[in-house]
């Protein structure tokens, strides 16, 4: 066993660049992962360190007792508490001092007239708690508001505004509001809260503008007197608090805070980065399983000699497993320090474009450093296991023979495996979006296709290689045919080379279908429910801006062009017992502006009792027109309402209707998400998008747009999206054009011996190179054409198996123009890692390449 292990070291010695590709594939996988993990580590950390250090103050928080939670939100609505509570609570025994917390959205005008934030973290507004035990913010510049319209704003919000104290500017609330700043705020020691915006007002301003009428906030923060713990402190509040009413500790309070980030951005985005790593160490597995396999192939005659000097199966086998251990340890434990360094960059990075990543020392725990290093030991070494099997099945009299020939395309055990997965996956996924609509089903038919695609490789190589390269003989001559043959000699190798490149292109590609085909939802939807001219709306992506005003809808519709102008605003309650979403208001503008489908019964009768709903959710209620449904609302009211018309239709309507008189009793802070116009017959678009532009300056300026600018912005943040996902599979590629390289550097090694008889006959370095590069460019073209043909098959699957999973319906896009540019760019990759090959063939020695055994 030493003496095998000897062996592995000194062939390790000998032979470092061998290595060199499957020593960077383990360290960028492991990288990206460690990284991953560091950074969800210290972003948990921030942000527990953030609302602990906010909330210290704070020994108890008096609220509602119920939510209501809609479908598709973790976070639910409660209903205000009434201030007069604050009164009863200094009373009770053990609390030193209480005070209203009241909260909204208010969003600032910078100095250049633009909004600040808005896109991703709320933009808040509420009352300045003058105790600063009990305030989250502390007051750093200036001084707190005494009168109505003076603010205090963080002054991260500040800075990004280019605002300072004395300025006079507007906050959307959402009526503008002319404010003036008196003071900057800190929160938890930083300039904000990661990336969330906060206006401190007087209670008295904070009651007009944020509630729906004086005497309600959202919570009571309360602080202990001396000696009094926090439990301590709720069980004494406890008693003197009405029904439906609730007190908990400050530190539960921030925890609630901390698990409500944790889940609804946390958990998600680390989830989204996990799963990118996991696609670069699949194809980090792919190119390791290559290098391995080709350098047992190039040992034949080596390990043979050591059978036939007495070496056991296990001390070959071991002997090439040794290798991979130790390039395994060196690489991962290299790939930690790049994780950290990644992270590093990320922390930095992030909050420059607006992702809210708290400032702080990095946090690096032991399962963050070990569960990398682990995967990327066991990774490398499962890679390569079957190698080293192989290897240990060397035969001793394998030494006296020169070469051995793979015949894995014409292997009919391998078609037939492969076309029974094949077969497999085709039905599953059938199966999952066709007869039985499930994610499941159609998940476990995108993996038994890729396993397929895998099997099959080396059978359909050939074909396609000779396909691909076919015009190469023509556009290149002998050097384009010789590098034909070159892809043609190994069909196994140049699958394993080329599916890493493939699973690569076929995430991209899946991917981009995905992305077109949610724009194109978005614009048949819009299409077909939207039948105005020009939209007035807040910022389609993120949690961000305060709204529309719900009177900027009638002032437009008092203009003398605007045939119809109905705005949309958003409710919640419970419906049977179960939390929904409302859509709050005019029925009867509503259907002459979107298109409702067939509508049975009248929406003009609605009134303060009556509710319009979809035909899906009425199936789902079991409800129909002339029945009754009950709702509940977050102020404890519960009333039946008639159900008086079904429509067809909710894309954009929603699924259920109220009128605007029949939620004012119920409202909190009143705002609307869209305002839909229609214009006169005989108004130009550039008219009445002028008429309504000029009115909505009195409101904000929020953006009009026609309908297909409307439906591009609502679609804005699949771009991003796909942003993102590109930048990170560029280094799933990046590892694939390394396995690339180093497959053909192998190879050029493996054919010393040729090239320089080829050289000896006249073929120039020139000609070699290309030759080469080629080659390079046939396997990355065979990975690129098998990654399109499968991303696209599973982007199908996935549109097609949301579509059945979910209410909403989706419309499939295969966008040509991105595919052909994802094409080009795995050729010119391809192309880009045959460089150093072919210039490291091309210097080979002449006599020396002859002379190689």
């Amino acid at each position: 066993m030493n003496a095998a292990l000897r062996i592995s070291v000194s062939s390790l010695r000998a032979h470092k660049r061998r290595f060199a590709g499957t020593f960077f594939a383990v360290f960028l996988g492991v990288a990206f992962l460690a990284g991953t993990l560091v950074m969800g580590d210290t972003l948990r950390a921030g942000f527990d360190s953030m609302f602990g250090n906010a909330a210290e103050g704070t020994d108890a928080v008096v609220r509602s007792a119920d939510t209501i939670t809609t479908p598709g939100e973790s976070q639910g609505v409660r209903r205000p508490v009434d201030t007069a509570l604050v009164k009863t609570i200094e009373r009770t025994p053990g609390v030193a001092a209480a005070a209203p917390d009241i909260q909204g959205a208010g969003q600032l005008v910078g100095s250049d007239g633009e909004p600040v934030g808005g896109q991703g973290p709320p933009t808040l507004a509420g009352n300045w708690i003058d105790d600063p035990r009990l305030n989250a913010y502390r007051l750093a510049e200036g001084r707190a508001p005494t009168k109505s319209g003076e603010v205090v704003v963080n002054r991260g919000a500040a800075e990004k505004g280019h605002l300072k104290i004395g300025d006079t500017t507007t906050l959307r609330t959402p009526d503008p509001v002319p404010v003036t700043i008196v003071g900057l705020a800190t929160f938890g020691g930083e300039d904000g809260m990661a990336q969330v915006t906060f206006t401190g007002m007087t209670q008295a301003d904070a009651e007009k503008y944020l509630t729906a009428k004086p005497g309600e906030a959202a919570n009571i923060r309360v602080r202990a007197g001396p000696g009094v713990d926090q439990r301590t402190l709720v069980r004494d509040l406890e008693p003197v608090l009405p029904e439906g009413v609730e007190a908990i500790t400050g530190q539960e309070s921030a925890q609630e805070n901390t698990d409500m980030i944790s889940s609804q951005f946390l958990t998600l985005f680390t989830t989204f980065l996990l799963v990118f790593s996991g696609i670069a160490l699949l194809v980090a597995t792919f190119s390791i399983h290559n290098t391995f396999a080709i350098v047992v192939a190039q040992r034949i005659r080596e390990n043979a000699l050591l059978r036939a000097l007495g070496a056991s199966r296990r001390q070959v086998t071991v002997s090439t497993l040794a290798e991979a251990s130790v390039v395994a340890v060196i690489a991962s434990a290299v790939g930690l320090a790049g994780g950290v360094g990644i992270a590093a960059g990320l922390q930095a990075l992030f909050p420059a474009i607006g992702f809210p990543f708290p400032e702080g020392e990095l946090v690096i725990g032991a399962l963050s450093m070990l569960l990398p290093l682990a995967v990327g030991v066991v990774v490398c070494l499962g890679s390569a296991l079957l190698p080293a099997v192989r290897a240990g099945r060397t035969a001793p009299l394998a030494a006296l023979r020169d070469t051995s020939v793979d015949r894995s395309g014409t292997s009919r055990t391998r078609a037939v495996a492969g076309g029974g997965l094949a077969a497999l996956a085709l039905g599953s996924t059938l199966t999952g979006v066709l007869a039985d609509p499930s994610l499941w089903l159609a998940g476990l038919g995108a993996v038994l296709a890729l396993a397929a695609f895998v099997v099959l490789g080396p059978v359909a190589s050939t074909t396609a290689v000779r396909i691909l390269g076919s015009p190469l003989a023509t556009l290149r001559g002998v050097t384009g045919g010789l590098a034909r043959r070159n892809a043609l000699r190994s069909p196994g190798r140049t699958a394993a080379t080329a599916s890493a490149l493939m699973i690569g292109v076929a995430v991209v590609s899946l991917f981009t279908v995905f992305g077109a085909s949610l724009k194109a939802t978005m614009d048949q939807t819009v299409s077909r429910s939207f039948a105005g001219d020009v939209a007035v709306s807040t910022p389609s992506f993120g949690a961000g801006g305060s709204g529309l005003s719900p009177r900027l809808a009638p002032a437009i519709a008092r203009q003398p062009t605007v045939e119809n102008a109905v705005g949309l605003g958003r409710g919640v309650a419970e419906v049977n017992g179960s939390g929904r979403a409302l859509t709050v208001t005019d029925p009867v503008a509503l259907g002459k502006v979107f298109d409702l489908g067939e509508v049975r019964g009248s929406l003009a009768g609605l009134g303060t009792d009556g509710i319009a709903v979809t035909e899906q959710e009425a199936d789902r209620q079991h409800l129909r027109t002339g029945g009754t449904a009950r709702l509940t609302f977050t102020d404890g009211e519960q009333r039946d309402f008639t159900v008086r018309a079904v429509y067809g239709r909710s894309e954009l309507a929603g699924d259920y209707v109220i009128t605007r008189a029949a939620w004012a009793p119920h409202r909190i802070q009143d705002s609307d998400t869209l305002v839909a116009v229609s214009f006169k017959d005989g108004v130009s678009t550039a008219d009445g998008r002028a008429a309504v532009e000029k009115v909505a300056q009195r409101f904000g300026n929020p953006e009009v747009q026609t309908r297909d600018e409307y439906a591009q912005s609502s679609a804005g943040g699949i771009d991003m999206m796909l942003t993102l996902v590109y930048a990170l599979l560029a280094l799933a590629v990046l590892i694939a054009l390394l396995g690339i390289a180093n497959t053909l550097t192998l190879a050029v090694h493996e054919r010393t011996r040729e090239l320089g008889l080829l050289r000896a006959v006249g073929q120039t370095r020139a000609q070699l190179r290309a030759m080469v590069r080629w080659e390079s460019v046939l396997v990355a073209a065979f990975g690129t054409a098998g990654g399109l043909c499968l991303g696209a098959f599973l982007g199908w699957v996935l549109v097609k198996a949301s579509d059945g999973a979910s209410d909403s319906s989706f419309a499939f896009a295969m966008p040509p123009a991105q595919l052909v540019v994802v094409a080009l760019v795995g050729l010119a990759a391809g192309g880009l890692a045959g460089l150093r090959p072919a210039r490291r063939a091309a210097r080979l020695d002449v006599l020396r390449a002859i002379a190689t055994e």
